[in-house]
C-alpha cells in the first residue's frame, strides 16, 4: 500500500477496509470539536429551511445520510480507535430530533447497526458502498418515512454474481477482488430522460467515471407503482443507474427524477412540482454545507461539452 493509500484507508479485522482520510477527512469527523459542532449545527438550519420551502410548494421533504461503514461496522475496525457515537450523522440525528423539522429526518444509523450481524454484510467489504443488502434495508426505512409501501416481487427479481475490485481495494497492492450479488432490479420502470452528460458518457463507454450532475428520469406504469412523483437528489449511495436506491425508487414510484448533487435546484423542483423531495447524502459528505445554488440544466449542458 503507499503512503497515501496508507493515510486513506485503514485495514481492519477480516480484509474489511474503511475510508479514513481522503478529500473529506473522513476520521476528523469523529471528534467533538467546535468546527464540527458548527458545521452540523448549519446542517440542521439548511434542513429546516428546506423543509419550510418545500412546505411552501405544496412538497414533502425528507433527508437521508447513508452512514460511512466506520459508523456501523465499528466491531471490525481492529486496532483503530474511534467513537461511532461522534458518527457526524449519529449527531445531526439528534439534533435533528429537537428540531422543527424532525419529521424531515430518515434515520439509518439505528436500523443498520441493529442489523449488521442479523445476514449478508450491509457494505461491501473493499468499497465505501453499501451492499445491495445494505441499500436494501435503508431503502425500506425511506419507504416507511414517505408512506409507501415496495411492490410485493421486488426482492424476487433475478440475480448474478459481479466481481470485481472495488474503490478501497483499488488502493491496496495488489488490488483485492470482491463478488458483489446483484439484483437486475429495473422491470416495470423505463428511462425517458437522461441529460446530456449521462449521454455522452454513455456513448463514450464512460458511465461509470460519471458523478455530478448527472440527470435522469424514469417512468413506471405498472399497476403497483406508488401514483406520486418523486424528486431525489443524492450521489453514488443512489446513482443514475438503475442500482441502489434509484433502481429500487424507480420500481416503486410513478415518476423519479435523479438528480446527482448534494445541491438543490429549486427552480426545478418548482417546476416539475413533484410530491416527494428525497435527499440523499453520503456521511462523509456531510463535511461541506451546501448552498442550494444547483443549476440542473446548466451543469449538464456544460459538462457535457467536449474538452
Amino acid at each position: 500500500m503507499s503512503s497515501e493509500a496508507d493515510e486513506a484507508v485503514h485495514v481492519g479485522r477480516d480484509g474489511w477496509l474503511f475510508l479514513v482520510g481522503g478529500s473529506n477527512r473522513v476520521r476528523e469527523q469523529y471528534r467533538a470539536d467546535l468546527a464540527g459542532a458548527w458545521r452540523l449545527w448549519r446542517w440542521r438550519r439548511l434542513i429546516e429551511r428546506r423543509t419550510a420551502r418545500a412546505a411552501a410548494l405544496g412538497l414533502r421533504c425528507h433527508h437521508v445520510v447513508v452512514p460511512e461503514k466506520l459508523s456501523v461496522y465499528d466491531d471490525r475496525l481492529d486496532g483503530l480507535t474511534l467513537d461511532p457515537a461522534l458518527s457526524p450523522a449519529r449527531r445531526l440525528g439528534a439534533r435533528m430530533a429537537r428540531s422543527r423539522a424532525a419529521g424531515a429526518w430518515i434515520d439509518l444509523i439505528g436500523p443498520l447497526r441493529a442489523a449488521r450481524n442479523a445476514g449478508p454484510p450491509l457494505y461491501l467489504r473493499t468499497d465505501t458502498h453499501w451492499s445491495p443488502e445494505g441499500c436494501r434495508l435503508g431503502y425500506g426505512e425511506v419507504m416507511r418515512a414517505l408512506g409507501a409501501v415496495p411492490p410485493a416481487d421486488l426482492f424476487a427479481r433475478p440475480e448474478h454474481d459481479h466481481e470485481d475490485v472495488y474503490d478501497l481495494g483499488a488502493k491496496l497492492d495488489p488490488p483485492p477482488r470482491e463478488t458483489m450479488r446483484v439484483a437486475t432490479i429495473q422491470r416495470d420502470a423505463v428511462r425517458i430522460y437522461a441529460n446530456p452528460l449521462v449521454e455522452r458518457h454513455e456513448r463514450e463507454g464512460r458511465a461509470a467515471d460519471l458523478h455530478s450532475g448527472a440527470h435522469v428520469v424514469f417512468r413506471n406504469d405498472g399497476p403497483a407503482a406508488d401514483p406520486r412523483t418523486l424528486m431525489l437528489f443524492g450521489d453514488s449511495c443512489s446513482h443514475f443507474a438503475p442500482l441502489f436506491l434509484t433502481g429500487l425508487l424507480a420500481e416503486s414510484f410513478r415518476e423519479v427524477h435523479f438528480v446527482w448533487s448534494a445541491s438543490l435546484d429549486w427552480a426545478y423542483v418548482a417546476r416539475v412540482r413533484p410530491h416527494l423531495l428525497l435527499v440523499e447524502i453520503a456521511e462523509r459528505f456531510l463535511r461541506r454545507v451546501p448552498a442550494d445554488g444547483f443549476n440542473v440544466e446548466a451543469a449538464g449542458r456544460a459538462q457535457a461539452l467536449p474538452a
